[in-house]
């Protein structure tokens, strides 16, 4: 589990992080978004123990990450910007996460040459940027962490590639229970991927829940018609005859009371995350904050 509790951040007269809450749970595949300068790479690095919180307490497994060795070793880092010793090869790299993590596995780096096909004594910093964001998770999966953090994980890859990446992290998760945070704007593959969701702000958390809380309960019917009676309507737009309510209830609830109504047409969907993210920061006249607690 990863927790960081009440954890205030400043640099300067700039404050990063102000009083931010953040769990993910034990085996969780977690996706944190938010606006550029939201944040969420302050928080990534609090995590991974390179800053220490001006106040508050970041823990993984019940244990502060900051200037402790032992945790760290569980944790599986790939940055938005990947560094490598300057005239590094794979070779170079596998002996020094070797020596750096007791659960690096020699089979599964062997393993991995077949998925990413990279080649052994070229040096990486010639590679190009697709190759060396794989030469990063070649060596991030070969250590057998705990946890996996990842900032913008599957950019510069390929689509194929970017399905065969995920499809390793939730092998790892399923097989091994590790834990898992993705902070990405991509959030059409957030939402396929992610089990937990949160959102943050100018250093905040705005909203933290399972992404099945988050869509269950709350749905977009759009309908060619009158109003149904007995919705719970939170918000309403029309476009030409087609009117989209979002709607408390369950899904089957809403479709009954839509069916009643006998309308032209209607609809009942599930709020995407990327809506969520747009209406959550402002881009609508609703806080789906206010839909969803």
């Amino acid at each position: 589990m990863l927790e960081m509790n009440s954890v205030t951040k400043t640099f300067g007269t700039f404050k990063a992080l102000d009083n931010l809450t953040l769990t993910v749970p034990q085996g969780a595949v977690y996706g944190l978004v938010g606006p550029n300068g939201a944040g969420k790479s302050t928080a990534i690095r609090h995590l991974t123990g390179v800053y220490r919180p001006d106040s508050g307490t970041v823990q993984v497994d019940g244990q502060p990450v900051y200037e402790n060795p032992a945790v760290k070793s569980d944790i599986g880092y790939i940055p938005d910007e990947i560094f490598f010793f300057p005239s590094a090869t794979m070779e170079d790299m596998r002996r020094f996460y070797k020596g750096l993590y007791p659960r690096f596995d020699e089979d599964l780096y062997r393993r991995l040459y077949d998925i990413f096909r990279l080649p052994k004594n070229g040096q990486i910093r010639r590679f190009s940027k697709g190759m060396q964001k794989q030469a990063a998770f070649h060596l991030a999966l070969a250590i057998r962490p705990k946890v996996l953090i990842l900032d913008e994980p599957v950019d510069g890859l390929d689509p194929v590639m970017r399905r065969q990446v995920m499809s390793l992290i939730l092998s790892d998760v399923a097989e091994y229970g590790t834990t898992v945070l993705i902070s990405s704007h991509n959030l059409r593959e957030l939402e396929d991927v992610c089990d937990h969701v949160g959102i943050m702000d100018h250093g905040k958390m705005l909203l933290e829940k399972s992404l099945a809380d988050m869509q269950g309960t709350t749905h977009k019917l759009q309908i060619v018609g009158g109003v149904p009676e007995g919705l719970e309507v939170l918000h309403e737009s029309s476009s030409g005859r087609l009117k989209t309510l979002i709607c408390r209830g369950q899904a089957w609830e809403i479709s009954t009371k839509a069916a009643a109504a006998k309308p032209a047409y209607f609809d009942v969907l599930p709020l995407s995350l990327e809506e969520i993210f747009i209406y959550e920061l402002g881009g609508a006249d609703y806080a789906v904050k206010d839909i969803l607690l």
